[in-house]
């Protein structure tokens, strides 16, 4: 039988793991031993902690595995591309590993290609207030190397930003955070997969957030509300960055907020699906487009298919924070059970959200927003 690696064993991965399983895979699963969902739905689990990069490769060249992927993880980047150039299949060049998961240096790349951005810079600790007298506030705080909405912050003054910048760094695997101008306008992301530099745009997805100042996702739609004469120019914009970033190959996730100008403002860029169900269930829904099977296809070396196999059809996910979300739950599978396509929840709202790991379950919807 074929076999597939997977990096991540967390619920997030559990579709990617099940669309392998359906594509005749065996699969192979990656992780610290934690009880979650993958552990036992993977044919074969290894209890290796995701940035073992070099054990997992020598359990993937024992067991001839084919392919690497994994869904909506930086920290997982490394380790994919690692084994995917071990295996000699063609992938993403060894700069885009840091400059697609360290948020400072893919600014710098970024700005470098002549993508708009904010002005910025990298600290380990809190600047002298001289320093910023060129920055604009309010400024966002941000770990230079997490994603999942850990350690970011907006601050509006001197002695606020002083207090978060340790509370980042301290998220940071490097102990390192960016401060940068904020963004405004509607924010998006942009789903994608690229082939030998060919990049190809999916869907735009809407986003909710809890605003400031830790901006925790709440939601997110397909298809987007962004008018259809703006679309060519994003799309436009994203692929500059795409470029920028020196991403060839595989799924891409671009978060961006919507400019004044209609123009792509870009937040951050990951090498990889987006999480939060997007990846997994949003595009599908939205586009027809096998995501997942696309992703799979490139990390074996084949340009993905994209024909879309069912009808597109809108689609949401939304997340439980409080009680009040868990009983909105409780009523969509009450009254309009046909309009829920899957949903988790733990049972134990109590609110204390700090960020997206934190988030207490979801449900996807279809057609109307429930």
């Amino acid at each position: 039988m074929r076999k597939l690696a997977v990096i991540g064993a967390n619920e997030f991965q559990a579709p990617l793991i099940q669309k392998a399983k359906e594509m005749g895979f065996e699969t192979h699963a990656f992780a610290w031993a934690a009880g979650d969902v993958g552990e036992k739905l993977a044919d074969r689990f290894h209890p290796i902690s995701i940035t073992e990069k070099e054990a997992i490769w020598q359990v993937c060249k024992a067991e001839g595995v084919e392919g690497c992927c994994s869904i909506g993880s930086d920290l997982a980047v490394h380790t994919v591309n690692y084994v995917q150039r071990k295996l000699g299949i063609p992938c993403n060049p060894e700069i885009t590993d840091t400059i697609a998961t360290d948020k400072y240096e893919m600014r710098r790349a970024l700005a470098a290609a002549g993508v708009a951005c904010p002005r910025f810079m990298k600290v380990s600790a809190p600047p002298a207030e001289e320093e910023l007298a060129n920055m604009t506030w309010p400024l966002i705080v941000k770990p230079t190397d997490r994603s999942g909405s850990r350690g970011i912050f907006q601050v509006s003054d001197y002695p606020s930003l002083c207090a978060a910048i340790p509370q980042a760094a301290a998220q940071s695997f490097h102990r390192e955070a960016i401060i940068e101008e904020v963004l405004t306008g509607p924010e998006y992301s942009c789903e994608s997969v690229s082939f030998a530099g060919e990049h190809h745009i999916l869907a735009l997805t809407k986003k909710y957030t809890t605003g400031a100042p830790h901006f925790i996702e709440t939601g997110h739609d397909e298809p987007s509300d962004i008018p259809a004469a703006l679309i060519p120019a994003i799309h436009a914009d994203i692929k500059k960055a795409l470029d920028a970033l020196s991403v060839r190959y595989g799924a891409s996730h671009a978060e961006f907020r919507l400019g004044p100008d209609g123009r792509a403002r870009i937040i951050e860029i990951g090498a990889r699906m987006g999480g939060d169900c997007i990846g997994s269930d949003l595009v599908y829904l939205s586009t027809g487009v096998d995501y997942m099977a696309a992703v799979i296809d490139v990390a074996l070396g084949h340009a993905p298919d994209l024909a879309p196999k069912r009808a597109p059809h809108a689609a949401a996910v939304r997340f439980i924070f409080t009680r009040d979300d868990a009983e909105k739950l409780e009523r969509i599978k009450r009254d309009a059970p046909e309009a829920l396509w899957r949903c988790s929840y733990d049972g134990h709202p109590d609110g204390g959200v700090t960020d997206s790991a934190s988030r207490h379950g979801w449900w996807i919807t279809l057609g109307e927003r429930l």
